[in-house]
């Protein structure tokens, strides 16, 4: 009897490939998506530029000839004087009011300047003016000032020096020319530090870094992809600031658009090597919190932002000079209002770049998964 040995076939199995993926990448792509799925940081980081700008851009914008609130003491000359100050309607705003009013209007800030005419009497033909307003306010001594000037005008004053005005309009003169580079640089610094420390040690305190631990990835590649996403967030931000200021007050750019780029790219690795230096052995949200506020807070208040740091004591200057929002304002300022070449700026950005290599490299020394 012939025994016949079946064999079952063989099944081919495909072999496994291995899907390799590098960290740096995946990351990267964890933080963009995380970010994206938190409506407050989108706002925080897009929408609040925008607001500050728009409201700083309003407050301080172009005024042209600026115009005084006058109040004159109702009487016989009241008129004539009325008739005067209103042939230039555009410099003053006249009201003729009786003293409980003018007073009552001086002290709540609504008039800045009070002339209460005297009528002639026998001694004296001329008319004198007596102005009533607040030494101490700088509106109300410009008023009457100015006021004064040109109601002396009208009566024939003749000055011995003729003397001309001309207006003088410079590209970047203006004040929202100065303001948006500080912005700039304000939303590097928080971006850097905030994107990168704060996330860092949030990740920390929910054992995230721990899981990282286990896996073959090194701390440097982890570190690195955390400061690649914060420059992927930090392009829409720059774009959409500098859109807005450009549509909205017409803030343009006169350097190098190129330089410019790279400027903003070096100082956002300047602040995200801060962040993550600062963010390198905190353990809690207040520690971080703390860290990061004593080393805006300077920043904030010596580095320019809003009024030039020029402002400061010449003793202080050194210290305030070698901040690194200092020197990125001052490299924004001097590419976007002045059109400075690399060759005029590049001892900034050398500094602006010693700061990210040096936190950086301090930061993966000292850096703890847990």
């Amino acid at each position: 009897m012939n025994l016949q040995t079946s064999e079952s076939p063989k099944t081919a199995y495909p072999s496994a490939s291995v899907q390799r993926y590098h960290p740096v990448w995946e990351i990267t792509k964890a933080r963009l998506r995380e970010f994206l799925r938190e409506p407050e940081a989108v706002f925080w980081v897009y929408g609040f530029p925008i607001l500050m700008t728009l409201a700083l851009g309003i407050a301080f914008r172009e005024k042209g000839v600026e115009q005084f609130t006058v109040d004159i003491h109702a009487g016989p000359q009241a008129e004539e004087l009325a008739q005067w100050l209103n042939q230039e309607p555009q410099r003053f705003k006249v009201q003729i009011n009786d003293p409980s009013t003018y007073r009552q209007r001086l002290a709540e800030n609504k008039t800045a300047l009070v002339i209460i005419p005297a009528s002639p009497s026998a001694e004296s033909a001329n008319l004198s003016l007596t102005f009533l307003y607040d030494q101490n306010r700088s509106e109300s001594a410009l008023a009457q000032q100015v006021v004064d000037d040109f109601l002396q005008r009208q009566k024939g004053r003749q000055d011995p020096i003729p003397t001309q005005q001309e207006n003088f309009q410079q590209p970047g003169g203006r004040y929202i020319d100065f303001l948006i580079p500080g912005l700039l640089g304000m939303g590097l610094m928080g971006g850097g530090l905030w994107g990168v420390g704060f996330v860092t040690v949030d990740m920390r305190i929910r054992k995230l870094l721990k899981r990282f631990l286990a896996t073959p990835m090194r701390r440097r590649d982890f570190l690195l992809a955390l400061m690649i996403s914060r420059f992927l967030f930090m392009i829409p931000e720059i774009l959409i600031l500098l859109t807005f200021a450009y549509f909205i007050f017409n803030v343009t750019i006169q350097g190098n658009l190129l330089l410019l780029t790279i400027s903003i790219m070096i100082g956002a690795m300047a602040f995200a090597g801060l962040g993550l230096l600062v963010a390198s052995r905190a353990k809690t949200i207040e520690t971080v919190s703390g860290l990061m506020n004593l080393v805006m807070l300077p920043m904030w208040v010596l580095s320019g932002i809003f009024f030039s740091s020029d402002r400061f004591p010449e003793v202080a200057q050194p210290l305030i000079q070698a901040l690194p929002l200092t020197v990125l304002n001052n490299v924004l300022r001097d590419i976007m209002n002045q059109g400075h070449t690399l060759a005029e700026i590049w001892p900034n950005l050398l500094i602006l770049a010693a700061w990210g290599i040096v936190t950086f490299l301090i930061a993966l020394r000292i850096f703890r998964w847990e």
